[in-house]
């Protein structure tokens, strides 16, 4: 389940001392470059599938340094 293997990944990551803000970095960063990927580099497809607007999508993206891939 999905639930477990996020609980085992959230108790490993506190084990390690991982800050909370680094944590949601990372899994924010890696979510968005999945959704580009599977939407085609499409940045309207992207910021729908993760129900934000597309300005907030660029602005991520810059900050994270995801690139687009078309």
């Amino acid at each position: 389940m999905i639930s477990d293997r996020l609980e085992k990944l959230v108790e490993e990551m506190v084990a390690k001392g991982v800050h909370f803000e680094d944590a949601v970095h990372e899994f924010e960063k890696r979510f968005i470059a999945r959704v580009l990927g599977v939407s085609d580099g499409s940045l309207t497809k992207t910021a729908d599938a993760l129900g934000i607007h597309r300005n907030t999508l660029t602005r991520k993206m810059g900050e994270y340094k995801i690139k687009r891939h078309t």
